[in-house]
């Protein structure tokens, strides 16, 4: 090989070498074995200062004052990557003359040519400052957030319990007011409202463990509620049992509200109306999900009671609650009566598709 080629052949190698480095973005440090500076790309004269003049060729913990001269570095290039050959994402932190405290992370690889003893190093160094402020403030506010989110069910647990405590006193006061009243007809009304208080008492019962807006599974809901209310309405003399049938569906906390006061007042309707003295028989709460949709309804085999075409038989206070709970669901109601008892179905149609 002519001698011109020969020389001009290292330095053509070094020229490619420098190219290739300076167009990573990221700043990047090539260092011999001694851990000087054989060359730096342009991105890190940028980030952290220096010329190539007063940087190549000077130990890499000299630079710019010692602001390398950080311990964690030293052990990284000293021990870590001549043992080990590479080194991925190795976080420091450290206080840089330019910018300021900076979060760095380091990427370490040597490399080894087989023609040649000696090794460099390549040493590339990603700035990840801003994007560790980032998930500070992120972690910050997911905190804030669950900070917020438990006052705010603290908030919601203080007013269920003031709620079910006004819901109590009222009822007693209900009670104590009918135990006193001459009239007949007062006294029924005020045992009639009464019993409406302890029926949404226990609804807002059932519902205290779940947070505002949550999903609950239909059917155990029922079958606890008709439990308590069975237990509160009917005495032990009379043989009158409620059965749930539910299969599975959910629904949203506020919605779970509506659909226990209907039953509530369905229940009341069947147990005073439809077994007539010590008539006994069975109660039939059913729920079933529709595609979007559900149906309700509330069955007894009792006597079956007189009323207009698609209307429920017992007018006053229970009647209204229903009809307006049930116009609130946008769902509309289906009675059968006759002989062999009366059924009440709520129905509530998928929305239609958009």
């Amino acid at each position: 090989m002519p001698q011109s080629l020969a020389v001009s052949a290292p330095r053509h190698n070094r020229a490619l070498a420098d190219a290739i480095v300076d167009t990573v973005r990221e700043p990047l440090v090539v260092l011999d074995q001694d851990l000087r500076v054989v060359s730096a790309s342009r991105s890190f004269y940028r980030d952290f200062g220096g010329v190539p003049a007063s940087t190549e060729g000077r130990l890499f913990y000299e630079l710019a004052d010692g602001q390398w001269k950080i311990p964690a570095l030293r052990r990284l290039l000293e021990e870590v990557i001549p043992r080990h050959r590479t080194v991925e994402a190795y976080e420091i932190e450290h206080e840089f003359a330019v910018g300021g405290r900076r979060t760095l992370l380091l990427n370490a690889r040597e490399v080894i040519d087989d023609a040649h003893p000696r090794s460099a190093l390549l040493l590339a160094i990603e700035d990840v400052t801003a994007r560790r402020a980032s998930e500070r403030e992120k972690e910050h506010l997911l905190q804030e957030k669950e900070r917020l989110l438990q006052e705010k069910e603290m908030l919601l647990e203080e007013m269920r319990h003031r709620i079910a405590n006004s819901l109590q006193i009222i009822a007693s006061i209900l009670m104590l007011k009918a135990r006193t009243v001459q009239s007949e007809e007062t006294r029924h009304h005020l045992e009639d409202a009464h019993q409406r208080v302890m029926s949404v008492a226990t609804v807002q019962e059932q519902l205290r463990v779940t947070g505002f807006g949550e999903t609950i599974q239909i059917a155990p809901y029922l079958k606890t509620l008709t439990e308590r209310l069975a237990k509160s309405m009917i005495s032990d003399e009379r043989a009158i049992v409620v059965v749930v049938e539910a299969g599975p569906g959910t629904a949203v906390s506020s919605d779970a509200v509506s659909i226990g006061l209907i039953v509530t007042e369905l229940l009341i309707n069947a147990v005073k109306h439809a077994f007539p003295g010590d008539r006994s028989g069975t109660i039939t709460v059913s729920y079933a999900a529709e595609g979007a949709g559900w149906r309700l309804s509330v069955a007894d085999d009792g006597v079956g009671r007189e009323r207009k075409d698609g209307s429920l038989p017992v007018t006053g206070l229970g009647t209204s609650i229903i009809e307006a709970l049930v116009r609130q669901f946008d769902a509309h109601l289906d009675v059968a009566s006759g002989p062999q008892g009366m059924t009440v179905t709520v129905i509530r149609d998928a929305p239609p598709a958009r």
